[in-house]
């Protein structure tokens, strides 16, 4: 079977990005890429995603419903959305390196806890580098959409639960069963709501969110990763919430998750993380 084709960020300005997932070139909104653009190839682009005027997707060629892509060593299946989305946030990319690294080094089998984990990659670095993982989000599409994932990277028989739920509702049953993760990793929304219709908004949520996961914590901890795409949180924000939760020993480090094209291309910044590490 042939492999998979790769991402490659292309170029970005205008307010847009221009993305390589694997055969097909894709246009979608970037509102922080407020330059000119780089290359001159964007006509050759096989669709384009716009929220200006009649929101959604115009298609230059013929665009299948799915098809499977490589990053980092790991295929996912790409969808394109009715709001943009394609089920995979490349800049996370470092993330998963990241993870890997560290479980790679632990030397037992770490229990790692993924909240809000989408379709799933950091889920996979986690169980390829040989963790027993806990995947949750509240989105029953989206799980199966990991699920899926899992199998195109062998790892439908991994030690990973896939768990259905509010995340709010799984910490409290987690605190309350005594139950314990060497890592955590959360990558919240600004703003969503839980299979039941439950309100999550990260301004409010978000403190007492962590001070959760903190508890959650084994004796002997390797690391609890927080990454997001709100607007207004900063590496420096970020940081210091994980500062302000968290009473044990360790080093903190914030920084922006890019996008990295062409050498001497502009990087397109998407989003931050925090990661403390014991």
């Amino acid at each position: 079977m042939k492999n998979p084709e790769p991402y490659y960020f292309l170029d970005s300005g205008g307010g847009e990005k221009l993305e390589q997932f694997g055969s097909y070139r894709l246009i979608r909104p970037a509102a922080v890429a407020v330059w000119e653009k780089q290359l001159n190839n964007w006509e050759s682009a096989d669709a384009a995603f716009s929220r200006k005027g009649a929101v959604g997707w115009t298609v230059q060629t013929s665009l299948p419903k799915s098809w499977i892509i490589s990053i980092n060593s790991l295929q996912f299946l790409i969808a394109p959305t009715d709001f943009g989305h394609l089920g995979l946030f490349p800049e996370q990319e470092t993330q998963w390196k990241w993870i890997e690294k560290t479980v790679e080094a632990c030397p037992t089998k770490p229990s790692i806890l993924n909240l809000f984990a989408y379709s799933g990659g950091a889920t996979l670095a986690a169980a390829k580098a040989g963790a027993s993982v806990t995947h949750v989000d509240a989105s029953a599409g989206m799980v199966s959409w990991a699920r899926e994932n899992a199998k195109l990277n062998q790892l439908e028989n991994a030690p990973i639960r896939w768990i259905v739920e509010d995340v709010k509702k799984y910490l409290t049953r987690c605190e309350r069963r005594g139950e314990r993760f060497d890592g955590i990793i959360l990558d919240p929304p600004s703003f969503g709501r839980g299979p039941k219709k439950e309100l999550f908004k990260i301004e409010e949520d978000l403190p007492p969110l962590l001070l959760q996961c903190v508890k959650l914590l084994s004796d002997k901890p390797l690391f609890i990763l927080f990454s997001c795409h709100t607007p207004g949180f900063t590496p420096i924000v970020l940081k210091q919430l994980l500062e302000e939760a968290l009473s044990r020993e360790g080093e903190i480090e914030a920084g922006e998750m890019l996008l990295e094209g062409r050498k001497g291309g502009f990087c397109l910044p998407s989003g931050c993380y925090a990661r403390w590490r014991a």
